[in-house]
């Protein structure tokens, strides 16, 4: 990295900095307070933009378990999937043994940072990646409900709202091959660092170099707007060992839980 960042800035970075820098759904609700993030979109049944990002909970053990299940039970009543985040401001320290118990299951994840420096290797040839706008969307949006496995109803909209407000933080990047669609990417920019998310590559076109291809773009966006520092929530199994190829260092590890109803995901 370009400067040397503390440990403690790191987590910052991945954990706490700016949370709501990008645009919201029309109906997204957010909760914060001392101790406590968290997101409730109904439209977005089959999750996205339903999480809970921070929880410190203190207490007795009779009132820590009635948060959980006064979380868990808002999102069972609209019948939505979401998230929990485990990281280490997380309290208390059996909290995530404590999701499982209520059937959540959990997800390894992993907190890696880099400079936003260009790519020691260069992606390769015959990959082009775009940013987003009105005549992209489409193409965005029916590439990232195949990928993840969404209805696209609910991506639509919300791609419209980010591609048409100008002063929106979140950029929205398109790669080809050959060209037809073939991944999708977004960078939100906060103040000192771009938080890399939502790239998905479609299956039959893994090993071809799309995903450094979007890589590549978004860090050249956080470059052109004056961002050294990169950071991104990496699943363990899947995107950690390729940026980790290309410079991304780990910063620390945590678990992510997940619900979802039956009919929803």
């Amino acid at each position: 990295m370009s400067r040397r960042w503390t440990e403690a800035e790191l987590h910052h970075e991945l954990f706490a900095a700016q949370r709501r820098v990008g645009t919201l759904a029309a109906d997204s609700v957010v909760i914060d307070r001392p101790g406590w993030s968290q997101i409730i979109t109904p439209s977005f049944r089959q999750g996205g933009l339903n999480e809970i990002a921070q929880a410190e909970l203190t207490g007795d053990d009779a009132a820590i378990d009635a948060a959980i299940d006064a979380a868990i039970a808002e999102y069972q009543r609209l019948g939505i999937c979401f998230r929990w985040r485990v990281d280490p401001t997380s309290k208390p320290a059996d909290l995530g043994e404590r999701l499982a118990r209520r059937g959540m299951s959990r997800s390894a994840t992993v907190g890696m940072a880099r400079s936003t420096a260009p790519l020691e290797v260069a992606p390769a040839r015959g990959i082009e990646v775009v940013r987003v706008g009105p005549a992209e969307v489409d193409a965005y949006t029916q590439l990232m409900a195949r990928g993840w496995s969404l209805e696209p109803g609910p991506l639509d909209t919300f791609h419209r709202q980010i591609v048409g407000d100008p002063g929106c933080r979140t950029a929205l990047f398109l790669a080809h091959v050959g060209g037809s669609p073939a991944g999708v990417a977004a960078v939100e920019l906060r103040t000192r660092s771009a938080l890399l998310l939502g790239a998905v590559v479609l299956p039959e076109l893994h090993g071809r170099g799309v995903y450094r291809a979007l890589l590549a773009a978004r860090l050249a966006h956080a470059v052109a707007a004056g961002v050294e520092l990169a950071v991104t929530h990496a699943i363990a199994s899947t995107s950690a060992p390729i940026l980790a190829q290309v410079g991304f260092a780990e910063v620390v590890r945590f678990a992510v839980y997940h619900w979802a109803p039956a009919d929803a995901c």
